[in-house]
């Protein structure tokens, strides 16, 4: 007997799915349900991952930093040892890179603030208000005003910090540093506001004054960091590529938003490990379902298959036409699942998932799905090869009958 030609056998086991429809349709339902799970577990960690990503970049990071040579392995400790001019050609020259939105200078620098008898330490963030803004779009401002411009002698101060000084906006504090040559410097500014970020870490410590001030308390002229903004963050790799033709290697280092948010980086690991789990169990649930479901098919037509052998087709045709009834109930259902998972996701996103404040964020959130091409393909190629797994073993079974025991099954 000739091998039927891939259309006869597409047709084949078209015919039987369909002639036990019940089970099929519970197997297709039941790789459909798997699907959408996956994919509003994978899409919720997306949208958080989005989220997270986005926010790191607009209140702290921005895209890219341009920094002095090991700025952020020595600088810490002496950071006006790695200082970038206050004015210069390249930085003119960075803002003509292709999706360079903005680019502004900040300026590192520590110590003490003062309010009442209260006194505590700070990690401040000397900045452009007016070219920052773009940059700070996720910096949230509790109370009171942002600030105004290089001339308002002003500070923003994190929620934590603010609060370990009891100090509300439109009250005076006095911040005490050490400048650059070793000696003590103070000046006293109005809060302006009081912010906070996804970092509760970073909101206990922070504080942020227009450059003008902070060069004027520490006694320097310059910046220790160029932060640049993208118009998208898919840019950011081409972006680095551009730069690096315009500033010299040996004296500028450019970093890219990623290498420096280990928090977000570390969040990623986590959360891709339990998708991975996710799967694993999805996964599983459908190989134990189909390989049930296909053994049942194999048991009620063995007398078939008998006859099929017997008649001159080979037990790799066989093989092959149950492999194919799997991967049609997998595409199926995986179809299936897609379509529901699109729909419940767009749905819950409608409502939000009202989230408690994670470790390490101060606030909650209201979570979304956010289902992407990747997950998608994921999640139909998930189906597929669970049902083809379910599958092999029924169909290798069924390939390997005896014939004669196979015609007398239902004697």
């Amino acid at each position: 007997m000739r091998n039927p030609v891939p259309s006869t056998s597409l047709l084949l086991a078209l015919r039987n799915l369909m002639r036990n429809r019940n089970r099929t349709l519970v197997a297709m339902l039941t790789v459909g349900g798997g699907i959408v799970a996956f994919l509003l577990a994978g899409g919720f960690i997306n949208w958080v991952f989005d989220n997270m990503r986005e926010a790191t970049i607009r209140s702290q990071l921005g895209h890219i930093q341009i920094v002095r040579p090991g700025y952020f392995e020595k600088g810490i400790a002496d950071p006006y040892a790695f200082l970038l001019p206050g004015k210069s050609g390249e930085e003119e020259r960075l803002l003509g890179v292709p999706g360079v939105a903005t680019l502004t200078p900040r300026l590192a620098f520590s110590g003490l603030i003062s309010f009442n008898e209260a006194t505590v330490g700070f990690a401040g963030e000397g900045i452009d208000p007016l070219r920052e803004r773009p940059i700070s779009t996720r910096i949230t401002i509790k109370e009171g005003r942002d600030l105004q411009g290089l001339d308002d002698n002003a500070a923003l101060l994190g929620e934590g910090l603010a609060k370990s000084l009891g100090v509300r906006p439109g009250d005076s504090i006095v911040l005490l540093g050490t400048t650059a040559k070793g000696s003590a410097n103070a000046i006293e500014v109005t809060v302006a506001g009081i912010f906070f970020t996804v970092s509760k870490e970073y909101d206990d410590t922070a504080l942020r004054l227009p450059i003008s001030l902070a060069r004027k308390l520490m006694r320097v002229d310059g910046a220790t960091a160029w932060v640049a903004l993208l118009d998208k963050t898919a840019m950011t790799p081409a972006a680095v590529e551009a730069m690096r033709p315009i500033l010299p290697a040996d004296k500028f280092q450019i970093i890219p938003w990623n290498e420096l948010a280990d928090f977000y980086n570390k969040v990623v690991v986590l959360f891709s490990k339990q998708v991975d789990v996710v799967k694993i169990i999805i996964g599983l649930i459908i190989i134990l379902t189909i390989s049930n479901t296909q053994t049942m098919s194999v048991l009620e037509r063995t007398t078939e298959i008998g006859t099929s052998l017997a008649i001159g087709l080979r037990g790799a045709d066989v093989l092959r036409l149950f492999l194919l009834e799997g991967a049609l109930i997998g595409v199926a259902g995986g179809v299936i699942g897609i379509c529901l998972g699109y729909v419940l996701g767009e749905i819950i996103s409608a409502i939000g998932i009202p989230m408690p404040p994670p470790p390490g964020m101060a606030h909650g959130y209201t979570g979304q799905i956010l289902i992407s091409a990747s997950l998608t393909a994921d999640a139909l190629l998930l189906a597929l090869t669970t049902t083809l797994l379910a599958s092999i073993m029924p169909a290798w079974r069924a390939s390997r009958m005896n014939i004669v025991d196979a015609l007398r099954c239902n004697q």
